[in-house]
């Protein structure tokens, strides 16, 4: 089921082309019917949500529910669209909250179930007090919220929103560097990203390498070490 008429508008990357149906757009007043609307693909009671077949090796168990998740450097938003991929394709909901740069054809290409991926736009003076409430929402209604905050996240809004991902099964994950209250559940941290490309020093860049470190708390405090294709030379990830 689709997010409510009159509250979204579809925004294709390009209207002529044929491809993946188109991201929603949202507006935060109709969130919360939205999160009410939408169903979930999964049953609530299975406790991971799967991966893409280049995360076993990082996440062998998948996205565990009730989880909050941080990807942090070079390369943090592929990495965080590449983790909600296998899950949205499956049948899972998905939002991504406050990120002006996402590119919906970049999110398509590592395998985001566009019609199953809700994109809100927080700008504009009323944003800093709009963010709890709409995270919120959107956390109680769907399988995965990603989030990109821009300012000091509230450490009220962050263990609301902890203990509303661990009441619902819903993963909370946060893209980039912005200072946030509580250590996440698990942290994903990519470092010494290189790109390469054609041997004559000139043409198209064909894949990036980059080492991807896991660590957390609980069952995430032993540290993990993967190196993957980010993207790789078909534009997806994988491992070297």
């Amino acid at each position: 089921m689709g997010l409510p008429a009159g509250h979204a508008s579809t925004l294709p990357d390009n209207p002529s082309a044929e491809g993946p149906a188109p991201a929603r757009r949202s507006h935060p007043h109709s969130l919360a019917e939205a999160a009410r609307r939408a169903r979930t693909g999964a049953p609530a009671g299975e406790r991971t949500l799967p991966v893409s077949p280049a995360l076993a090796d990082l996440l062998p168990d998948g996205l565990r529910r009730g989880s909050t998740v941080g990807v942090a450097g070079p390369g943090a938003r592929s990495l965080a669209l590449t983790l909600i991929a296998e899950a949205t394709a499956t049948g899972s909901w998905a939002a991504v909250v406050g990120d002006p740069d996402l590119g919906l054809a970049a999110a398509a290409e590592v395998g985001v179930a566009l019609a199953r991926l809700a994109v809100v736009d927080l700008s504009g003076p009323t944003a800093s007090r709009q963010w709890g409430a709409v995270v919120s929402a959107l956390v109680g209604g769907l399988d995965l919220v990603l989030v990109a905050p821009r300012r000091q996240v509230r450490a009220a809004d962050a263990r609301r929103l902890a203990a509303r991902a661990r009441e619902r099964g819903s993963v909370v994950i946060r893209i980039g560097d912005a200072p946030w209250p509580d250590r996440p559940d698990l942290e994903l941290a990519l470092g010494g990203a290189t790109w390469e490309g054609p041997e004559d020093g000139y043409g198209r860049l064909r894949c990036r390498r980059a080492e991807v470190v896991a660590t957390g708390r609980g069952r995430n405090a032993r540290e993990r070490r993967v190196l993957l294709l980010l993207p790789d030379a078909r534009g997806v990830p994988s491992l070297p």
